[in-house]
């Protein structure tokens, strides 16, 4: 799963520089970058919350 969020962020990361080159709206490509960067992020260093039982 972090892996797919990876490659969404590379695209993000590409779409976002056409947005710079205005052939896309910025107020689109910027939040999809911000969150793909954030849910990239948010997987890699997630750890599991589950600990066991406890006694």
């Amino acid at each position: 799963m972090p892996f797919l969020f990876l490659t969404l962020t590379i695209i993000a990361f590409f779409l976002n520089i056409l947005g710079l080159m205005r052939l896309i709206p910025l107020y689109i490509t910027l939040p999809l970058l911000f969150f793909s960067i954030y849910f990239t992020i948010y997987t890699f260093t997630h750890k599991n919350a589950y600990r066991g039982r406890m006694r």
